[in-house]
């Protein structure tokens, strides 16, 4: 009976930790281009916004962090901010890499 209750806190303090919000710094930039931009079209900003209007039920706006490409569950605040250096906070969920967005401000 103690192991099973030793699982239960386990587990739900997993369940705690995955829904955490998280600060994620990167440049905003779409789902079509990721990383590297090479549509032709400049500044990397423009090619942010014409990819994401392109097609915006395929490609969205998503936060690159040198590594990772995250798509953004807020697919409005993140206009302003086109391929700018951000810091996102929200939660990751892990198994789509969508972050569900609380706040995007400007990075130092």
């Amino acid at each position: 009976m103690k192991k099973l209750a030793v699982l239960a806190v386990a587990f739900g303090g997993l369940l705690f930790a995955a829904d955490q919000s998280r600060t994620f710094v990167g440049v905003i930039t779409d789902t079509m281009c990721g990383a590297k931009h090479t549509m032709g079209i400049s500044p990397d900003a423009k090619c942010v916004r014409e990819c994401v209007k392109m097609d915006p039920n395929k490609w969205k706006y998503a936060l690159y962090d040198g590594k990772n490409v995250y798509t953004l569950s807020d697919q409005q605040t993140p206009e302003k901010f086109a391929a700018e250096r951000v810091k996102v906070t929200g939660v990751l969920y892990e198994k789509t890499q969508i972050i569900k967005v609380e706040k995007i401000e400007a990075a130092r």
